[in-house]
């Protein structure tokens, strides 16, 4: 009888286990959300700052992990630790803007000073309002 519950609880240890190991290497690695495929809620840089400021918990409510389409001017462009591809878009206020992580170094490159377009996802407000997975919209 014991050898029984033994063996019970080794299986169930070791199909949690696997399935742990699936989800983590295989099907995380391969289902990513798309701002591409997403329904995107369209603002200006300006906008969505203002809201911010104006409203933090009601603009998390409205925006937060919710697909954008931003639209301003670049201020500035850096690379990030992993090497990834940062756009800064201004709004009205000097001390906060949009600041956007793109997912790759795609064809399009924005400019300095340039009008663009990007869809991403809001992950909130620090003293910037934070876009991830973003790709530039070439309209």
């Amino acid at each position: 009888m014991k050898k029984k519950i033994l063996l019970s609880l080794f299986l169930i240890i070791l199909v949690t286990a696997i399935g742990t190991w699936y989800y983590i290497f295989i099907y995380s690695a391969n289902h990513h959300r798309s701002a591409e495929d997403e329904k995107t809620i369209d603002i200006t840089a300006s906008q969505l700052v203002t809201e911010y400021q104006t409203n933090e918990a009601a603009s998390n409510v409205k925006y937060l992990n919710k697909a954008l389409k931003i639209t301003g001017e670049v201020s500035e462009i850096k690379k990030d630790q992993e090497g990834k591809t940062t756009v800064t878009i201004k709004s009205n206020d000097a001390f906060a803007n949009v600041f956007c992580t793109l997912i790759s170094s795609g064809s399009s490159q924005p400019v300095v000073g340039s009008k663009i377009s990007l869809k991403g996802f809001c992950t909130g407000f620090l003293s910037d309002v934070v876009i991830k997975d973003a790709i530039v919209v070439t309209e």
